[in-house]
């Protein structure tokens, strides 16, 4: 199971955080975004950006779950 926590930019764009997955050794934290796809990403943007509602994610998780993601599990709060 894969923890993911989606977040969203003031701008409106959505990003998926994976809080359990280190993506290098400055502790960033894997991410998804539809621009730009995996990348790294701050974990301070679990409580810096506003959570996203499920009408703002739900293009985004089905996006993932059809790149293999098959076993997410969304939350809501910070981590």
């Amino acid at each position: 199971m894969t923890k993911v926590v989606f977040r969203k930019f003031p701008e409106g764009d959505v990003i998926a955080l994976f809080p359990d997955d280190v993506a290098d050794n400055r502790g960033r934290i894997s991410s998804y975004q539809q621009q730009g796809e995996h990348g790294a990403a701050s974990p301070a943007l679990m409580d810096e950006l506003t959570p996203a509602t499920v009408e703002e994610y739900q293009h985004l998780l089905n996006e993932l779950t059809h790149r293999g993601y098959a076993d997410l599990r969304v939350h809501d709060e910070s981590v």
